[in-house]
């Protein structure tokens, strides 16, 4: 069992995980390239035990430099479009020009400019420092520059072109909001798939959330953007990095036809919808997917994110522009800056209600996804999805005054449902009931209820945003493509936030873990039961008998296979209100 410090150290690493050391001092080995720069020092003389060896790759008429760390190559801030500053703010991603001449790549690029991340406050000394901790390591490891747009390849050391190992794409989370490809080691990944024998190759991307580069919103919502053919700017950029993959993998020794996407929250909700673009059709960009903790999220059309599009406009002093568009492109980015970190979070009280989500902007989503996944509008791929238990908890810390049923009512249509009828929203209560057994942190009793409603709360976020749709997902498609689930049970003694949001990253691409096996093992085969391993069969995921893997906190059994049947009834009613109601 984890003590509240062990919690608060695992909550710290799921928003910021451990990252790369800074690069040492690079000798390049057998090579013409000896030269000095800025970012990298080569000289001969210093500490052979710091020393690294580099690494390089041709592409079209360059070169460029990585270098070797332990059993992998790493080949960090490559620059994959044309910098999105300027007359490209507020405007889809360029292909970058053929590469020529040396390409120093040692080092992550800097992430694209985020919101300030601001913890609830809140009672708890726990979650205080929680919030402190993460915030300060938040601010450490992720600085930006409007210069965002890079991709990062680590492959095992040696590979040569030709090699057609498998690759796996990770796209990160944090709400549409923030985050960069810098909290994530690939290393970890690689060395992992070596010792298992099924050796891959990691490739991150940078990816513009709510604000980038400037003044160029990832997510910026309203008529104006979709009338301008700019909405989703964040998944433009994601789209472009994977036909980067197609074009230059091979040239690291990857195959650019067995390439599989995965992400987390934000980067799960990001590679579903990768998979209901474009009527379904992945252009042969990737032929597997893995989601932890996202799906098909219930959203709406892009107008249905006006008022954060006009707060901004407000608050740039751009409302009396003819052009309010063209006026936030070019507003001081100090100015911008203040008005974006004004704008609610999603520590905010609204808590799961993005401002900044993707929505249908008649271009890269031309109708809501769950409608898209009801029409059949879904490639056609092998995939993983799964949650952690207590999704909710961490994103109802704000909402402790919500005391009563009433509150919670008046909550729901003022947030989450604002155009149901009070019938419908009366049914939903009655299927998350006042009663903080039934509430999350699940199977946790009477304990945990940071305020009266707080539970409930966690409850119906949870089920909303991530249990819903991965349920949903699941009922639709199983039975036309090969899927597995998990649940993620772990920590359910961390004090209020159970099994929270995140956890299993720790056991996925942090450090080795049963759920990294299995990542490698689906990459591998496009199917996580590999041929090294854990030895438990993990069924593929049937309507019919549905069931999933179990990982749990137990010495014994840590992970098993059970029923994936939990809240039957509140979710089917959930996914149905999502399909009335898109956010």
């Amino acid at each position: 069992m984890l003590t509240n410090r062990s919690a608060l150290i695992l909550l710290a690493a799921w928003a910021l995980s451990a990252l790369a050391s800074p690069i040492k001092p690079l000798v390049v080995q057998d090579s013409i390239y000896h030269l000095a720069t800025n970012d990298i020092c080569l000289d001969t003389e210093s500490d052979p035990s710091q020393e690294l060896v580099a690494a390089q790759v041709f592409l079209d008429d360059g070169v460029v430099v990585g270098f070797q760390e332990g059993a992998a190559d790493k080949f960090l801030g490559i620059p994959f479009a044309e910098p999105p500053t300027g007359q490209r703010r507020l405007r889809g991603p360029e292909p970058i020009p053929p590469y020529e001449g040396l390409l120093y790549a040692q080092k992550f690029g800097k992430s694209c400019p985020q919101q300030e991340l601001v913890f609830p406050k809140v009672d708890s000394q726990l979650l205080l420092d929680i919030g402190s901790v993460v915030g300060r390591l938040y601010e450490k490891l992720t600085p930006d520059d409007e210069d965002c747009l890079t991709i990062n390849v680590v492959r095992p050391s040696g590979t040569k072109p030709g090699s057609k190992l498998p690759v796996v794409v990770w796209i990160f989370g944090g709400g549409f909001e923030l985050g960069g490809t810098s909290t994530y080691d690939g290393g970890v990944i690689v060395s992992r798939s070596i010792e298992l024998g099924e050796p891959c190759i990691f490739v991150s991307m940078n990816y513009r959330p709510k604000l980038s580069n400037l003044l160029a919103f990832g997510f910026l919502p309203g008529r104006e953007v979709k009338e301008a053919k700019i909405g989703n700017l964040g998944l433009q950029d994601q789209r472009l990095a994977l036909k980067w993959i197609q074009t230059y993998i091979s040239e690291f020794g990857g195959d650019p036809s067995k390439v599989t996407i995965w992400g987390e929250s934000a980067g799960a909700i990001s590679v579903s919808l990768h998979m209901l673009t474009n009527k379904g059709n992945q252009e042969g960009l990737f032929r597997g997917a893995i989601m932890q903790s996202g799906g098909p999220i219930p959203v709406g059309d892009i107008e249905n994110g006006q008022q954060y599009y006009d707060f901004m406009v407000e608050r740039t002093g751009c409302r009396n522009h003819n052009d309010t568009l063209e006026c936030l492109r070019k507003v001081p980015y100090s100015t911008f800056k203040h008005a974006m970190d004004e704008s609610p979070n999603f520590f905010a009280y609204q808590g799961l209600v993005l401002a900044w989500l993707p929505r249908v902007d008649g271009v890269f989503l031309t109708e809501p996804p769950q409608h898209a996944v009801l029409r059949g509008h879904v490639s056609n791929v092998p995939m993983i999805t799964g949650n952690c238990d207590d999704e909710g908890s961490l994103f109802s810390i704000s909402t402790k005054n919500i005391s009563t049923s009433a509150d919670m009512k008046d909550y729901l249509k003022l947030y989450m449902m604002p155009k149901a009828k009070d019938a419908e929203i009366d049914l939903l209560m009655k299927y998350y009931p006042d009663d903080q057994r039934a509430g999350s942190p699940f199977d946790t009793g009477l304990k945990n209820a940071l305020s009266p409603q707080f539970k409930r709360t966690a409850a119906l976020q949870g089920d909303f945003v991530f249990h819903g749709p991965r349920r949903f997902f699941l009922k639709q498609r199983a039975s036309k493509q090969n899927s597995w689930g998990f649940i993620w049970k772990r920590v359910k003694s961390t004090p209020f936030l159970g099994t929270a949001h995140a956890t299993d990253l720790v056991n996925s691409i942090i450090a080795p873990g049963e759920l990294m096996d299995y990542v490698i093992h689906f990459t591998s085969n496009l199917n996580p039961n590999g041929k090294k391993g854990l030895g438990i069969p993990w069924p593929q995921w049937n309507p019919r008998d549905p069931k999933a893997i179990v990982l749990q906190d137990s010495t014994l059994f840590p992970v098993v296979i059970g029923n994936d049947n939990y809240r039957s009834d509140p979710l089917d009613y959930v996914a149905n209100m999502s399909l009335v109601y898109p956010i």
